[in-house]
């Protein structure tokens, strides 16, 4: 790795485009606009407090993603989670309480976590511990949910507490998003978000690009109808194969090097709304962002886990504190010995490691 390469710098130029770039994308949405111009200041002094841990020699990610439950109503094909049994039908016992949740995001409120990404399962089942989000106005809580349970309830909470930011899990056009999500999740979709719209509630969508539809997710008529849908945000999540009978569907350096210039290309021609692409280009980012480098994950049990595609952990968030947990022997490793830097086919290099990560994860 360039011994010259700032992780903490590169970090916080990230976290001061993505929120500019949404100030500029809800201009015309005065709630909007307003909020996220105080989430701005709140931002400088979070980017302040890792700073000031870095000088210390703890470096403070400025993402976290929260998987807030296992649970799940929708069997995508291909889910991750799924495969790697993170996700089920039922709510399995030993999750992280409400409290637990709540006092999660109080600490990453004072080490200066700008972002926590809400996943699951589907979040959305867990009400109480939104709202808990929506209470921590300095942080910025994107939901990344299938919409199926969204209803009245949560367009009064997103009402409320600005900092919550559904994002909708979509495909690309209704047959592509009914053949993975299920029949009928598209016009749900798309219900959703005329009633956001028409509330003047700003929201997202995630799309997971394959090697199958990664063209047709950076159209003008797939990008386009978003816009005129009212979304501000589409955050591109490169398909991670879990297992190897879909290694083909995940998107090579042909496609990345596609979806890399319909971004630059897409931010031009809409200003109107932010682009994000997630792992996105690890050269210009040193290596992957995992393990704490950029962001961690905690899974529904509490967790500490390198990132949700690579499930393997040595310590819990219920034993521990999240600093504690920033500074356990896996990230420790996985950082100092090289493992985020090392060459692979592009993707996801923890996934291609998983060995070695799981052989790591057994040392305490």
């Amino acid at each position: 790795m360039d011994k010259d390469f700032d992780i903490q710098s590169y970090m916080t130029h990230g976290v001061e485009r993505v929120i500019s770039d949404a100030v500029r994308a809800t201009i015309r949405n005065p709630k909007e606009s307003a909020y996220l111009a105080r989430f701005a200041l709140a931002g400088k002094a979070a980017s302040k407090k890792r700073r000031k841990a870095e000088e210390a020699g703890e470096h403070i990610p400025p993402f976290l993603i929260a998987s807030i439950t296992s649970r799940c109503n929708l069997h995508c094909a291909g889910c991750y989670s799924r495969c790697n049994h993170a996700t089920v039908d039922e709510e399995p016992v030993r999750q992280l309480t409400d409290e637990e949740w709540s006092a999660v995001f109080d600490e990453a409120d004072q080490l200066g976590i700008s972002f926590i990404l809400l996943a699951g399962g589907e979040p959305l089942l867990r009400h109480k511990v939104i709202e808990a989000a929506g209470r921590k106005q300095d942080i910025l809580f994107p939901v990344f949910t299938n919409g199926t349970f969204m209803n009245e309830r949560y367009f009064e909470l997103f009402d409320k507490c600005r900092n919550i930011i559904p994002v909708m899990s979509i495909e690309g056009n209704r047959e592509i998003t009914d053949d993975r999500r299920g029949e009928g999740v598209y016009d749900k979709l798309m219900t959703n978000m005329d009633e956001l719209e028409r509330r003047g509630l700003i929201f997202g969508t995630s799309v997971t690009v394959t090697t199958d539809n990664y063209a047709e997710v950076c159209s003008e008529d797939f990008i386009g109808m978003l816009s005129d849908k009212g979304c501000k945000a589409v955050i591109f999540v490169e398909f991670v194969p879990v297992t190897e009978d879909s290694v083909s569907l995940a998107p090579g350096e042909e496609e990345r090097e596609f979806l890399k210039s319909s971004i630059t290309r897409l931010r031009e021609e809409h200003p109107e709304m932010v682009f994000v692409s997630f792992p996105g280009d690890e050269k210009s980012s040193g290596g992957c962002i995992a393990a704490g480098r950029g962001f961690f994950h905690i899974n529904s049990h509490g967790g500490a886990e390198p990132c949700p595609f690579s499930p393997y952990s040595d310590i819990n968030v219920r034993d521990t504190s999240l600093k504690e947990a920033l500074a356990s022997k896996l990230f420790k490793s996985i950082i100092d010995g090289g493992l985020l830097q090392d060459d692979h086919n592009g993707g996801c290099v923890l996934f291609e490691k998983r060995d070695r990560v799981v052989e790591l994860s057994k040392y305490r």
